[in-house]
C-alpha cells in the first residue's frame, strides 16, 4: 500500500452520511468502563501493549470485522500515515502505508473530529483491489491535547452499520489513549535524565578518585625531596595550581565523547600563563605554537605536571629567570605521534648540564615515559635548555 502519484478525484461522496444523524441504541456503560479501567491496567502493567489491546477494545465495543491505528510519519518528499496493530481482516496489510494528503485518515486530522467514510476504496485506488469496506470509522490521535498521532480507524460490514454511540466512546478511548501515551514519553524522558545524571555522578566520583591518588603521590615525594614545611608548601602548591588549572578543562563527557577533551593550546596556555610577567611593548616571553591536538581526560593532568615543572625550572634556574629570556614551544604531528620541543634561550648561560636529577625532573621523566608511553630527550645548549618530547596521538588522546 505505497503511496502512489495519482490524480485526486472528488472525494466528497465517501464523507456524504453524517454520523449525528444515526439513532442511538441503549449504550452499556459498564462495558465502556471495564474498557478504560482495562486500559489503565495495561498502562500500569505493559505500557508497549496499550494500543494493540486499544485497537481490540475498539472492535469489541463497535462490532467492527477489522481495526487497526495509522501513525504519522514525517517521510520525505511527502508525509504518510503506517499501519499498525491490524486486526480482523485487514490484518495481512500491517505495516502498510497510505498516503498522508490523500487519505481518509489525513481528513480525519484535518477535521480534528470523528469522521465516517462509505466505500472508500471506490475514490482512493491505493486500497488493494477487490477489498470491500461498507463502513469505516475513524478517530484522530493526539498526544495530549495538540500533538497529532495519527488515527483509529475501525471496518463495519455493512451501510449503516456504525452512530454516533460508536463516535462518542472512541473518542473518549482515544483521548484517554492520548493521555496516557503522555504520561508514558513522560515517564521514559525522566528514566533517560535519571540514567544519565547516574552516569555523570559515577564519572564524577572516578575523577575524583584519580585526583586523589594524584594528589596523595605528589605529597609523599614532595615531602621526601624538601628539607622543611616551608619548602614543601611552595612545591606543593604550584603543583596543586597546575593540577586545578588542568582539572578545570575537563567536561563531564557522558553525552558527548569529545566534551572531555583538551585543546593543548589551552592547556599550555593556562599552565604558563602565572610564568608570564605583564606584557611590556607588545613582547611576550612564552611562546606556544602548533596544530589543533585534542587531550583526553587522562592525559591533562600528566602533561599540566609536566609542562609546570618545565616551566618553573625555566623561572628558578633558566630562560624565565632572565629579564630578556624567551621559551618557545613548538608541536607538531608526526605520523601517528605528537612531537613537541621545549625551547629556552637568553636566560641563564649553561656551562655544564646538571650533576644530579631533582625531583621535578624525575617527575617529567616518569610521566612521559610512564603515563604516556613516550621518550624525553634534553639538549643542555649554552643559550638554554632544549627538551623535546614524543608521545603517541592514541594515548594522548584518552
Amino acid at each position: 500500500m505505497e503511496a502512489a502519484k495519482v490524480s485526486k478525484p472528488d472525494v466528497s461522496t465517501v464523507y456524504a452520511v453524517d454520523l449525528s444523524q444515526r439513532p442511538v441504541p441503549q449504550g452499556d456503560a459498564a462495558r465502556e468502563k471495564a474498557a478504560l479501567l482495562q486500559l489503565a491496567r495495561r498502562m500500569h502493567d505493559a505500557p508497549g501493549e496499550m494500543l494493540p489491546r486499544f485497537v481490540e477494545l475498539a472492535m469489541e465495543l463497535t462490532g467492527g470485522i477489522s481495526a487497526g491505528i495509522s501513525l504519522l510519519e514525517q517521510t520525505e518528499p511527502s508525509p504518510v500515515f503506517r499501519w499498525h496493530h491490524l486486526k480482523g481482516i485487514l490484518s495481512p496489510f500491517n505495516g502498510a502505508t497510505t498516503p498522508r494528503d490523500f487519505s481518509p485518515c489525513g481528513i480525519t486530522l484535518e477535521r480534528s473530529a470523528t469522521t465516517l467514510t462509505i466505500h472508500p476504496e471506490r475514490v482512493y485506488d491505493w486500497i488493494p483491489p477487490g477489498l470491500s469496506l461498507p463502513e469505516v470509522l475513524l478517530v484522530p490521535l493526539y498526544i495530549g491535547r495538540t500533538e497529532p498521532l495519527g488515527t483509529l480507524w475501525i471496518v463495519a460490514d455493512r451501510i449503516g452499520h456504525f452512530h454516533c454511540g460508536h463516535g462518542a466512546t472512541m473518542q473518549e478511548l482515544a483521548g484517554f489513549i492520548g493521555i496516557a501515551l503522555k504520561m508514558v514519553r513522560s515517564e521514559q524522558e525522566l528514566q533517560q535524565a535519571l540514567e544519565q545524571q547516574e552516569l555523570l555522578t559515577r564519572e564524577m566520583s572516578h575523577r575524583l578518585k584519580n585526583l586523589f591518588t594524584i594528589v596523595d603521590g605528589m605529597i609523599r615525594i614532595s615531602a621526601r625531596s624538601t628539607d622543611n614545611k616551608d619548602d614543601l608548601v611552595a612545591l606543593l602548591s604550584g603543583r596543586l595550581h597546575a593540577l586545578a588549572a588542568a582539572h578545570s578543562l575537563v567536561r563531564p563527557s557522558f553525552s558527548d565523547v569529545q566534551g572531555a577533551a583538551s585543546n593543548l593550546a589551552e592547556l599550555l596556555s593556562i599552565v604558563t600563563e602565572p610564568h608570564e610577567p605583564p606584557a611590556t611593548g607588545g613582547r611576550r616571553r612564552l611562546s606556544l605554537r602548533g596544530p589543533s591536538v585534542l587531550c583526553g581526560e587522562q592525559s591533562v593532568n600528566g602533561l599540566a605536571l609536566v609542562f609546570h615543572e618545565l616551566a618553573t625550572n625555566a623561572a628558578k634556574y633558566g630562560a624565565l629567570c632572565s629579564e630578556n629570556g624567551r621559551v618557545d614551544v613548538l608541536w607538531q604531528i608526526d605520523g601517528d605521534d605528537l612531537s613537541i620541543t621545549w625551547s629556552e634561550d637568553r636566560g641563564t648561560q649553561i656551562s655544564i648540564p646538571p650533576a644530579s636529577k631533582g625531583f621535578g625532573s624525575t617527575l617529567v621523566e616518569a610521566t612521559v615515559t610512564h603515563q604516556f608511553g613516550g621518550t624525553l630527550s634534553y639538549d643542555w645548549r649554552p643559550v638554554g635548555l632544549s627538551v623535546n618530547i614524543v608521545m603517541p596521538l592514541s594515548i594522548l588522546a584518552r
